[in-house]
């Protein structure tokens, strides 16, 4: 760790300080569905407040579309919620960044959505130097934005006088790094999600460092077709089943396991049943793995010594498909595995199924977490190592 310049190691005495924080929480009905990421934050807000300085804090908040204000993206109300949690006034400032450069009037300030600004995901060196302007020390510690080479989270390193980590940042190298230099064996890997072409790469490499492989969610329906299963109208990446099975071969000559699902459940014109993965017909939807799959998953993580889990095994925002990703959720939670897990979608699961102490580390980062898992030096890492 000594390789990174820290917050904690630099002198902030009353001095101005901009913050990259990942302030991206889930938002439904205009409420915070998850402020796990806000709390995350919230050590290094108060170490730096705590020294007297005066703070600009900066994050992105979803994918709006680049240089056009949506109401629905605002921080405003991250900034409603970051006051309540604080017990202290967070100013908002509404004009973007681009307009004028961070001004230190307040203790703290949160600013618009640097995703509103044009330039933000290309890096633009104009915005990174308006960003940084007027600051003393740039601190980054969006690891959850890390793996961006974007104005804010690499560009500005540039400009500003000094760059360090933060508390978060620093503290999710270091647990992140102890986990994988000597994870204790068996080692099983949960990836969920939607896309195989989004976890291509993380799957390829964990293959070299895994003994165990689960997959979930539209992933594994790819993986299902490549291996000859009907999967009706689930969700899939057609393109994908060459690299599917070029996976599968992998996997084999590494002599690593990749279970798939056995008997899945299925919804057809709102009708939703538990299923043989032989039985699926042309018109229904795979939405969640059937019980004996989960026994077979419970079984693996009972037998596991290091767990990583990214990504959810079904629908479980929906109550007729949480039951794989609940089963998982609560087998890990009582595991005496070392347990890490990471991306906002798994983060929401621990938090409705389990209680976030029963796993040993959490990652607020999603992309992030499993890019540094594959090995590859992040951009907004890169910018905080000492020469």
């Amino acid at each position: 760790m000594s390789s990174y310049t820290e917050l904690t190691n630099v002198n902030i005495e009353e001095k101005n300080i901009l913050i990259r924080e990942d302030l991206n929480v889930p938002i439904h009905n205009n409420q915070i569905v998850n402020d796990a990421r806000i709390k995350a934050a919230i050590p290094t807000i108060e170490y730096a407040l705590s020294k007297g300085a005066k703070l600009a804090i900066i994050s992105h908040f979803g994918r709006p579309k680049e240089g056009c204000f949506d109401e629905k993206y605002s921080l405003k109300i991250v900034a409603d919620r970051l006051s309540k949690i604080l017990n202290k006034k967070v100013f908002f400032e509404e004009n973007p960044l681009d307009e004028k450069s961070p001004e230190y009037k307040n203790d703290i300030t949160l600013y618009e959505n640097t995703r509103f600004l044009v330039g933000e995901k290309s890096g633009d060196n104009d915005l990174a130097k308006k960003m940084a302007k007027n600051c003393d020390v740039f601190v980054m510690d969006a690891f959850g934005a890390a793996h961006r080479k974007h104005a804010s989270t690499y560009a500005i390193a540039k400009y500003a006088p000094i760059s360090c980590g933060g508390l978060l940042l620093i503290n999710e190298i270091f647990n992140i790094e102890k986990i994988i230099a000597k994870p204790k064996a068996p080692v099983l890997a949960i990836i969920g999600g939607s896309k195989v072409s989004t976890k291509l790469n993380i799957l390829k490499k964990l293959i070299q460092k895994v003994d165990v492989i689960i997959i979930g969610g539209g992933i594994a329906n790819t993986f299902l077709l490549s291996e000859g299963h009907n999967i009706g109208k689930s969700l899939s990446e057609n393109e994908m089943v060459s690299d599917a099975k070029e996976i599968t071969l992998l996997a084999k000559k590494n002599n690593v396991l990749v279970p798939l699902p056995v008997d899945v459940i299925c919804e057809d014109s709102n009708k939703i049943t538990s299923k043989n993965i032989d039985h699926v017909s042309e018109n229904e939807m795979i939405k969640d793995i059937g019980p004996k799959t989960s026994r077979i998953y419970e079984k693996l993580i009972e037998e596991a010594g290091t767990i990583i889990w990214n990504g959810p095994v079904g629908i479980f925002e929906k109550t007729s498909f949480e039951n794989g990703t609940k089963s998982i959720a609560n087998a890990i939670s009582k595991t005496k595995a070392l347990t890490i897990a990471g991306g906002g979608d798994t983060i929401s699961a621990i938090e409705k199924f389990v209680n976030f102490k029963d796993l040993d580390y959490i990652s607020t980062g999603g992309g992030a977490f499993l890019e540094f898992l594959e090995g590859r030096e992040l951009p907004g890492i890169k910018i905080i190592k000492k020469l």
